[in-house]
């Protein structure tokens, strides 16, 4: 039996259980109001606005915190405890600086500029990390559904993160953007950074519609930068809800809970062990790469 012959028969076997499963329970508890991508509002808990800027405090502005404060309280405690003979920890710890060191800051920029900017791109790489990791802990933050304890109302337990919103990538975006145009003015200056978009030997009548498409691109990057991430996040924090109850409650049929919690755990279990990293690291590496050929020689 060939391989696409499997996975048809096994695509099969899902569908008929659903049918079966449908056609037994009906869809009696079906709830219309459930908004499963209300997840994802922010709702103000502490309303601040300074004229037309609304400064509130919302789950994501803790989630924020809390990133940046593992950032910082993380490496801050194991730079205090740095050893000879280095514990897990500490082994842990100087892989991943080896690699935000090595392969992506020194891998894409020259040694001047990669002393530079090795600080900026190893903390932007530990705070996605961290801010997509703590997206996967299920934390106090539904203010929509409470419980009552005691006479109060408790948010129930959710899972957010701050990479899922695009203003939070937007801004990370931004600032690696006029960074680098403002490093490749300063190697170059304002007319010889413009003139390095153009690639050497470019014939003459042909130079004018390659820095058109150059111009485009530059913008392109934040776009395609800012939407990787918050996508990818987002997208996997959608699976996960529906298929870990989201759709249950949807279709009102609490039997296909025995099919799509295995399919929810093992898209948790991929988004921990390999996206929330992977992501980090394409932006991270991303970002050295733009200021590596910002700075670079015309050629």
């Amino acid at each position: 039996m060939s391989r696409r012959v499997k996975i048809l028969l096994s695509v099969a076997v899902v569908i008929g259980l659903l049918l079966v499963l449908f056609a037994a329970f009906g869809s009696a508890g079906k709830d219309d109001t459930f908004q499963p991508q209300n997840e994802f509002k922010l709702e103000p808990w502490i309303a601040i606005k300074l004229g037309p800027l609304d400064m509130s405090i919302t789950k994501a502005v803790l989630y924020l915190g809390l990133a940046a404060g593992l950032t910082i309280g993380t490496m801050v405690w194991i730079a205090n405890r740095m050893t000879t003979r280095p514990n897990r920890i500490q082994t842990a710890v100087e892989a991943a600086f080896l690699l935000m060191r090595d392969n992506i800051t020194h891998g894409n920029m020259d040694e001047g500029m990669a002393r530079k900017w090795f600080p900026f791109v190893g903390t932007l790489f530990l705070f996605i990390w961290f801010s997509n990791m703590i997206g996967y802990i299920p934390l106090p933050t539904n203010t929509e559904h409470t419980i009552d304890l005691f006479g109060y109302a408790i948010p129930t337990f959710a899972i957010y993160a701050a990479t899922a919103n695009i203003s939070v990538t937007l801004v990370l975006t931004l600032v690696v953007w006029f960074a680098y145009h403002v490093e490749g003015v300063r190697a170059k200056g304002g007319v010889g950074y413009l003139k390095s978009w153009v690639p050497a030997g470019t014939p003459g009548p042909l130079r004018m519609p390659i820095f058109v498409i150059e111009v485009i691109s530059q913008f392109v990057r934040v776009i395609s930068l800012s939407v990787r991430l918050f996508a990818n996040i987002l997208a996997g924090h959608l699976l996960i809800l529906f298929m870990g109850g989201g759709l249950v409650v949807l279709l009102g049929l609490a039997a296909l809970g025995a099919l799509t919690l295995p399919v929810a755990v093992a898209f948790f279990i991929f988004e921990v062990v390999l996206i929330a990293t992977l992501q980090a690291f394409i932006f991270a590496t991303l970002t050295s790469i733009y200021f590596g050929g910002a700075v670079a020689e015309h050629h």
